[in-house]
């Protein structure tokens, strides 16, 4: 199976391309930043494909991270890997932000479980935990950063994430102690790929995770006409 995965959800524009088959990435390329993805991303893609030697009808299926992460971002992603999908007429899967980042370390944190996170500003982050088999004990959820510390309940956790200096910092002294601390601006391209080779197109879709609303909203009524309704 060829998969090309993309991730634009954080600080970072990404893109890879998989042989399943071969066991390994064909292409590769990641940038850091924290505007600017979609200026970055489709030249990308392009150079990653070329590196490969695949055309797009080649491919099996597009991955991309669909957030917890940059409402910007992921539009960015979501939308290249929609595009790339019908053009191509294959399917396009997402996968969590949180589940990349947690994939790379599940299976090699010995019996240490995994708390992915995610800054999500205001004293709040995304995070989701998972056993060391990769078993999900708290379900992706946004919370404020005490309640993510909480989880030391189950035992000293392996970190991983873009906040997890942050957890660490805060980290009370008289708990279990975090194993490891892993402070990545976003996952790897990799692993992305490797996640979007498992899932299942019809339960997977390539469509935003919000945990939240965004911080700004429109107005229910544009200013011009809520002036014309009152006059």
């Amino acid at each position: 199976m060829l998969i090309l995965a993309i991730d634009t959800a954080l600080e970072a524009c990404a893109a890879a391309v998989l042989d399943t088959e071969a066991g390994e990435l064909l292409a590769q390329e990641s940038l850091l930043m924290k505007r600017g993805h979609a200026e970055a991303l489709m030249p990308m893609i392009a150079r990653v494909m070329q590196a490969a030697n695949l055309a797009f009808t080649s491919l099996d299926r597009i991955a991309v991270t669909v957030g917890p992460g940059s409402f910007t971002g992921l539009r960015v992603g979501i939308s290249a890997a929609r595009g790339l999908a019908l053009a191509a007429k294959r399917p396009a899967v997402g996968l969590t932000t949180l589940s990349a980042y947690a994939a790379s370390i599940v299976g090699q944190s010995g019996p240490a479980p995994v708390i992915s996170a995610i800054d999500a500003r205001h004293d709040h982050v995304y995070f989701q935990i998972v056993a060391s088999d990769g078993s999900q004990l708290v379900r992706p959820k946004v919370a404020a950063i005490d309640e993510a510390i909480a989880a030391s309940q189950f035992g000293a956790p392996h970190l991983v994430g873009n906040a997890a200096k942050i957890l660490a910092e805060r980290w009370p002294k008289d708990a279990p102690q975090p194993a490891a601390v892993d402070a990545r601006a976003a996952p790897d391209i990799g692993w992305v790929a490797w996640l979007g080779a498992a899932a299942d197109p019809e339960t997977t879709p390539a469509r935003p995770f919000y945990l939240r609303a965004p911080d700004a909203k429109p107005a229910a009524i544009p200013p011009f006409a809520a002036q014309a309704a009152s006059s």
